[in-house]
């Protein structure tokens, strides 16, 4: 039985404790004086003393694993899929090997973004400089001169970044229930343009000593603390936090966040993105698929940009949508086009499509065909698409969507 470094620096301390509290009175304040010193011991860092160094590869080779041609990531030699436990009693370290190889799964999806769906990446804000901060979404090459319809693919929150649904999916089970990937590319075959937003890229990451040395950097995050005061809300910051914390495995020295000029939340990006491309895109019918914190970002972009989006917005797709209509302060208008022109397709043990009922008087909920959050998206695919088809021929002919979920509106109208 191995016995691990910071077991033997307290194991003294141990026994010392336990043979003070079989004497008497008298030891009280050896016993309180050992108590204070375990108190002060950083049990974390004796812990990382204990670890191998987290010095990980940087691509997927160097890990050992490919994708098979079913998208599903693989050991090289053995076939296996991804061992998660790949050191016993080391799950920190395992922790952090798993989210190196996230890193390089994002960096992967990018990839097949541009060259397996033929989407260009575009650099936000539009006017940014050489110097300032950056981030990017993905578009087709027809995303604002088609015209005819247009599709916007917002994720949920957390490390997932821009093509993603969920890094969990993609590394244990495969791309394409993981990724958007497929919803990209029937939606080209169908002649919709794409626009793939990345509304959790809200800052970068700059070495906190070297941006102290720059006065002008100094300045530019004076003047973005300035913009974003009333902005991004504490909730928004403290889950962004827990997220980054596990996101950035290898970061060991102390860092500085950047903020992203009108991008540095969720919300703030989904109102970019739509001010400078959709709503200047050709399109006639905008779709959208929002999964989890992206229903709660589309909603609080119609509750910014309502009229335009009424205008512009034929039919939204919510996978389980952590939206709230109550909180977001969303008004009756709102929740009325919304009964019309959304439907969340939710995570239940029910069969696909099947009715599930609400207390919120917003949007027709439906079961997805699984209780897992992950794969609403992927489960709810085929769905999605007849409802925006039906949404689309309702338009054309001046009537609303003829959906199949008439009884579950009328029950929310009568709310």
């Amino acid at each position: 039985m191995s016995i691990s470094l910071s077991s033997l620096i307290l194991l003294p301390i141990w026994i010392s404790m336990a043979q003070i509290q079989q004497g008497g009175p008298d030891e009280k304040e050896k016993t309180t004086a050992l108590k204070d010193l375990l108190s002060r011991i950083d049990l974390d860092e004796l812990m990382k003393k204990d670890e191998p160094p987290l010095d990980f590869p940087d691509t997927l080779e160097g890990f050992e694993y490919a994708f098979n041609e079913k998208g599903q990531l693989r050991h090289i030699k053995t076939g296996e899929p991804f061992v998660f436990n790949y050191r016993e009693d080391l799950h920190r370290w395992n922790q952090k090997r798993y989210e190196a190889l996230g890193e390089i799964i994002t960096k992967y999806v990018y990839e097949l973004l541009e060259k397996d769906c033929n989407l260009k990446k575009i650099s936000i804000p539009v006017d940014a400089t050489e110097s300032e901060p950056k981030s990017f979404i993905f578009m087709s090459e027809d995303a604002l001169t088609n015209p005819q319809k247009l599709m916007v693919l917002i994720h949920g929150s957390g490390v997932v970044r821009a093509g993603q649904w969920a890094r969990r999916l993609i590394i244990n089970e495969d791309l394409d229930s993981g990724t958007q990937i497929p919803f990209i590319k029937r939606a080209m075959d169908e002649g919709y343009g794409v626009i793939v937003l990345n509304p959790n890229e809200n800052y970068i990451e700059v070495e906190k000593s070297r941006y102290l040395s720059n006065h002008l950097l100094i300045v530019q995050m004076n003047q973005q603390k300035s913009e974003r005061k009333d902005k991004v809300s504490k909730e928004t910051k403290k889950r962004r936090d827990f997220y980054e914390k596990y996101r950035n495995p290898q970061r060991e020295k102390e860092m500085m966040q950047l903020y992203i000029r009108e991008n540095g939340s969720p919300e703030e990006h989904a109102v970019y993105v739509w001010d400078h491309f959709i709503a200047q895109s050709a399109a006639e019918k905008v779709f959208f698929v929002a999964h989890s914190y992206g229903g709660l970002a589309f909603v609080e972009l119609m509750i910014q940009r309502e009229a335009d989006v009424k205008s512009k917005v034929t039919a939204v797709a919510l996978t389980d949508s952590v939206h709230n209509v109550w909180h977001q302060e969303a008004g009756k208008t709102i929740r009325e086009w919304m009964r019309e022109n959304c439907c969340n397709w939710v995570s239940s043990s029910e069969p696909l499509d099947t009715s599930v009922e609400s207390m919120l008087p917003d949007c027709p909920r439906v079961s997805a065909g699984t209780d897992r959050h992950e794969l609403t998206s992927w489960k709810s695919f085929p769905s999605i698409f007849k409802f925006f088809t039906e949404a689309s021929e309702a338009k054309s002919s001046s009537l609303k969507p003829a959906l199949t979920r008439r009884s579950h509106r009328i029950k929310h109208e009568e709310l």
